[in-house]
């Protein structure tokens, strides 16, 4: 299937029982795509022999394997640039990136910039360009990723930096767990008018069997609780969840990931 950002042409090939893996079409060079988070090969290649495509690089965000596991098959396939983070994990990178350096694939006409957004991982990046923003585990729509190697602190400090992005920029996340992240969000803010909205959109669509992504940061912002640790509705939520008072959005943010991680 095929998704429309703002100057892309972005296509969702699923993996395993959640994971998406993007395929960004080069707009200079027809039938050249770029893969985002191949964790999985199969259904990458058989896309590409679907589409008559070939794959022209690789974009990884961070090293756990339901984001790397497919490189090196696709890479016995055909050798192409492998870009991700500073990362001894990612064994199969070719070039690494770090924040704020541009990404510039220019043969195929893309070009993105580079936020490092640990959190989730230590090492996680993000790619931003062309209106889109491919942030693998760090932000999911209406949610966001659990912290394995990160602070409360750094994720937070992850999350503001990607919600300062422009509102249109459109978000590919590399899960589909925006229903169950909704259910979260009204339990954290049950009057959210946007997230009432949202939730019956993206249950129709998920009953369609379509993807409820790409997401758009000015939603996220009316809805995802993870981006409003600032807001007085989601701090008065967290510090009655929490049973004391909290100063200041990183211990909002710890509250309600640690509330989340539980939540049923």
């Amino acid at each position: 299937m095929s998704i429309h950002s703002t100057h892309l042409n972005v296509r969702a090939v699923r993996a395993f029982s959640d994971n998406y893996i993007w395929l960004i079409e080069s707009p200079r060079t027809q039938g050249q795509v770029v893969a985002v988070d191949p964790g999985e090969a199969g259904p990458v290649i058989a896309e590409l022999q679907r589409s008559g495509s070939s794959l022209a690089a690789i974009l990884l965000t961070h090293h756990h394997p339901d984001h790397i596991g497919g490189v090196p098959e696709l890479l016995r396939h055909r050798s192409v640039p492998v870009i991700g983070p500073d990362d001894a994990r990612i064994t199969t990178r070719t070039r690494t990136v770090h924040d704020a350096e541009r990404c510039e694939l220019l043969d195929l006409g893309l070009s993105f910039e580079t936020l490092q957004v640990p959190g989730h991982t230590v090492s996680h990046i993000a790619f931003w360009g062309h209106g889109a923003l491919f942030c693998g585990d760090t932000l999911f729509s209406a949610g966001c990723g659990r912290m394995f190697e990160g602070t409360p602190t750094q994720m937070n400090a992850s999350l503001t930096k990607l919600r300062n992005l422009p509102p249109q920029t459109r978000v590919f996340c590399g899960h589909e767990y925006t229903a169950a992240n909704l259910r979260f969000a009204l339990a954290v803010d049950p009057a959210n008018d946007a997230a009432l909205q949202y939730r019956d959109r993206v249950d129709r669509v998920r009953a369609e069997g379509n993807p409820s992504l790409p997401s758009t940061l000015a939603l996220e912002v009316q809805v995802n609780p993870f981006l409003r640790c600032d807001n007085p509705i989601v701090m008065h939520a967290a510090e009655i969840h929490a049973g004391k008072s909290l100063r200041e959005p990183a211990e909002v943010f710890g509250v309600l990931r640690a509330w989340k991680d539980q939540f049923r």
